[in-house]
């Protein structure tokens, strides 16, 4: 059980407080409620040059990184199709130097044509790197489009094409700020060596007459649920055949999304995993081979995706991906395996529950969701799947006409 309190500023911000006294350090992490699903789809790409912009400085401190560094402190971001998360770690003595940057870049945070120029040549190069010189770059923007037609899903949060990071004004830039980046829309989680008094008086000096913002009401329209099999063949140079699948899946607070979560565990969860012993091991169809899902906060997608090994046929690959779903779907598991993947999975929970900083933002994110305290009923929904769960909801996903394929060939 993590302990925490929480208490909100009459601006809206709500402030959670984890106390750990077994560290000399503290960790400040501010979670906004906006990602890539509440762009435009227009002006897509926002919520990551934004990640970039906050580093930028803000009205009063040109510089964010040296007084940071001054105080023994480290920061950084992620921006998700959810949220857009910012932490910084420092010496727990030197807090209220947190305090002071991060409230300051979230009350007046500096535009200029000069700042929004030098970030947006971050990002377009970022872009082109990551997404266009490199090989299999294109898989999820051609993935995702196949996938959803109406959710917002449908695009990277890196954005759906170039010309938007490059057309993005100082005004776009202005208004999504404010629309978003309010103290009515952020969640402030610190953990550490600190006390929930001390906290909770450094939050009313700095945060505290930041204006409160409107508070956003999403409306993301439902994506209709698939009713055909979607499929596309691309060729490219690249060193090898690749075959990816991808099936829609519950949202994150669904019963399904913990079944779909430990199924990728019974499929693609590292080298004994089904897909990896059947397809690497024994059959040599394939040189890698995973299973992993996207961890939405909505309706997301559960992936398999493959390298097939030289010379073996696209059709025989595919085809023994599809003999161990239906493995899955006709047999289910045992309760032997299903007992081995709980406790892995509780397991990689434990793990990452040693770091503060892993903790402050998993309880925004919980918090986000709907109350942190969920964070502490995770384990106990992974150990509430049954078997039966299993083999139900493998029969329900994978449904060759909840499925899209994308095959990949190399031109070489």
């Amino acid at each position: 059980m993590i302990q925490f309190e929480k208490f909100t500023l009459s601006n809206g911000l709500r402030v959670i407080v984890h106390e750990d006294h077994s560290t000399p350090m503290a960790v400040l992490n501010v979670m906004y409620d906006v990602g890539a699903k509440d762009e435009d789809p227009n002006k897509t790409g926002f919520a990551h040059l934004f990640e970039h912009l906050m580093f930028g400085g803000s009205r009063n401190i040109e510089d964010f990184e040296t007084p940071l560094q001054m105080a023994g402190g480290e920061n950084n971001a992620y921006t998700s199709n959810d949220v857009t998360n910012y932490y910084i770690s420092l010496p727990a003595e030197n807090l209220e130097t947190a305090f002071w940057l991060e409230s300051d870049r979230m009350l007046s945070l500096a535009f200029s044509e000069k700042s929004l120029e030098v970030q947006r040549k971050v990002v377009i190069e970022e872009f082109k790197e990551h997404y266009i010189n490199k090989p299999y770059g294109d898989v999820w923007f051609k993935l995702r489009e196949m996938a959803y037609k109406q959710h917002p899903y449908r695009w990277m949060t890196i954005g759906k094409e170039l010309s938007h990071i490059e057309n993005a004004s100082l005004q776009d830039v202005k208004n999504f700020f404010a629309k978003h980046y309010r103290p009515m829309n952020a969640i402030l989680v610190v953990g550490g060596k600190v006390k929930t008094e001390q906290v909770r008086q450094l939050a009313e000096k700095w945060f505290g007459d930041i204006p409160a913002g409107a508070k956003y009401e999403r409306q993301i329209p439902d994506e209709p649920a698939q009713a055909e099999a979607r499929e596309m063949e691309v060729k490219a140079n690249v060193p090898l055949d690749a075959i990816y699948k991808v099936w829609h899946m519950d949202n994150r607070l669904d019963h399904g999304y913990y079944v779909a979560d430990l199924i990728t565990e019974v499929l693609g969860g590292g080298g004994s995993s089904r897909l990896y012993q059947k397809l690497v091991k024994e059959k040599k169809l394939f040189s890698q081979i995973e299973c992993y899902h996207f961890g939405t906060v909505e309706k997301g997608l559960l992936a398999v995706e493959g390298k097939l090994v030289k010379g073996v046929k696209m059709e025989d690959a595919e085809k023994a991906i599809n003999e161990e779903i239906e493995k899955l779907k006709q047999d289910g598991i045992s309760e032997k395996e299903l007992t081995k993947i709980k406790n892995k999975t509780e397991a990689t929970l434990a793990f990452e529950d040693m770091s503060v900083l892993t903790r402050a933002n998993n309880l925004a994110f919980y918090e986000l969701l709907g109350d942190a305290a969920l964070f502490n009923a995770d384990r106990d929904k992974y150990f509430s799947v049954t078997g039966d769960d299993i083999l139900r909801y493998s029969q329900k996903i994978f449904n060759p006409n909840n499925c899209s394929t994308l095959r990949y060939y190399s031109e070489n």
